[in-house]
Parts: structure tokens; C-alpha cells; sequence
């Protein structure tokens, strides 16, 4: 009979393998960026990005469905995430959980700086296919919203998961924070106010910058710095005790 997967996992080297998964994603997430934002600065998805606008000008829908936009796209706003971001801050501050309060806010506004950043440096126009159905005031490459909400949503999800032993809850939580993420930066491009290609590169902009926090909170947890997780009683066998007659 075949061994269940945890123990599979177990064997062959536990967290550390996510770890290494982890690593392995930010190498090729960056990478990613990096080649999107070269053809991005080229022109070369001009035409991909514009059919795909041209589109969705044509197929909003009813007005309902662009209320249903106009909610989504505020859940990746900077007011919404910082408000979110501040009352977990406050959480974690009231527990003396002071290490990981320190890591949430780091991520989340590290975020915002590096999302600046790098629109300033691309320096894309907005879409001019459709009217704007949403203000902005920044340019366009990378997303802001796609990227805040991965690293916030993804951060706040992964720290969820360190208060629940069993791996499917925590498979579950990082789903939501994941479809979050991807319903924000749907509704970006809906709105008419970002290319799909900037919602491309603020997702992989997010997720390499949340991997690289929590890779951060894991090696400062494992000496120590940070509080350690809810025990794991469910995930993984527990050490075989010694033979006492050794």
C-alpha cells in the first residue's frame, strides 16, 4: 500500500521542501517580471493587451455587474488594505505577537513602495480603449492593486495558516486569498483602467514579494526571532520517542 502523501512529505525533508518550492517559485516569478517588463517597454503585447480591452468594452454586461466591479476593485485598494493591514497590526500588537506584527507591515507597505517604484520607472500609459470606470492618479505597469492585494491577501493568509494544525484548513485559506487576489485584478481590467499585462505583472509582483516575506518569517521563526507556529498535530507525525534502552 502506498504511503499517504504527509508522509511522503515527511520523509523527504518536510517544511524545508516548501521552502525549497518556495525559493524555486521566486527565481522563476522574477524572471517572469523581468521578461514582461521588457516586452512590455518594447510594445510587444500592445496588441494582445488591446484585443483583449476591446472586448471587454464591448461585453460589460448590465449595470449590476459593473456595481459588482466597482466593489471588487476596492478591496485592492490602498485605503481598504492599509485599514486591514493596520487592525491586524493592532491584533497581533494587543497578543505581544510583536515580531510578527513588524513582518505584516513590512510586507504589506514594502509592497506599496516597491509597486511605486517600479510604476515610475516603466512609466506605462493607462488604457484608453473605454471610459474609466474607476479614478487613478498613477501610471499603469505594474497593476498596484493586483500587486498589493497578492502580497496582502497572501501575507494575511499565510499567517492564518500558522493558527490552524491541519493542512487542508490551510490550503483553504490560502485559496481565498488567492481568488481574492485573482478577482481584484480582474476587475482592474474591467474597469478599463489597467492593461491585462499590468495585472500579470502585479500578480507576480505580489507573489514573489509575499514568498520572500514568509521565507524571511520562517528563517527568523526557526532562530527564534518570530513566534512559532500552532503546533501541527494534524500535518505531521510526531518524532518517534527513543527506546529507552538507549
Amino acid at each position: 500500500m502506498l504511503p499517504k502523501f504527509r508522509d511522503w512529505f515527511n520523509w523527504v525533508g518536510g517544511y524545508s521542501l516548501m521552502a525549497l518550492i518556495a525559493l524555486l517559485i521566486v527565481v522563476i516569478g522574477t524572471w517572469g517580471f523581468i521578461e514582461l517588463t521588457e516586452e512590455v517597454s518594447e510594445g510587444d503585447t500592445h496588441q494582445f493587451d488591446r484585443t483583449i480591452m476591446e472586448y471587454v468594452g464591448v461585453h460589460r454586461g448590465p449595470k449590476w455587474l459593473e456595481e459588482v466591479g466597482r466593489d471588487l476593485t476596492a478591496l485592492g485598494g490602498v485605503a481598504v488594505l492599509s485599514l486591514m493591514t493596520l487592525g491586524v497590526a493592532g491584533f497581533l500588537l494587543s497578543t505581544r505577537k510583536f515580531h510578527a506584527m513588524w513582518l505584516v507591515l513590512i510586507a504589506t507597505f514594502g509592497g506599496l513602495l516597491i509597486s511605486t517604484g517600479l510604476k515610475w520607472i516603466v512609466d506605462r500609459d493607462r488604457p484608453d480603449v473605454f471610459e474609466h470606470r474607476s479614478h487613478v492618479y498613477t501610471q499603469s505597469f505594474p497593476s498596484g492593486h493586483s500587486m498589493l492585494s497578492a502580497v496582502v491577501y497572501l501575507t494575511l493568509g499565510s499567517l492564518l495558516t500558522r493558527l490552524v494544525p491541519g493542512y487542508k484548513q490551510k490550503l483553504y485559506l490560502l485559496g481565498v486569498a488567492l481568488f481574492l487576489t485573482f478577482l481584484v485584478g480582474v476587475s482592474r481590467v474591467y474597469m478599463g483602467v489597467h492593461w491585462p499585462t499590468d495585472v500579470l505583472a502585479g500578480w507576480t509582483a505580489g507573489l514573489v514579494w509575499a514568498i520572500i516575506c514568509w521565507l524571511g518569517a520562517r528563517a527568523l521563526q526557526r532562530r527564534g526571532k518570530v513566534e512559532k507556529d500552532t503546533e501541527q498535530t494534524e500535518d505531521l507525525p510526531q518524532e518517534p520517542a527513543l527506546d529507552p534502552k538507549f
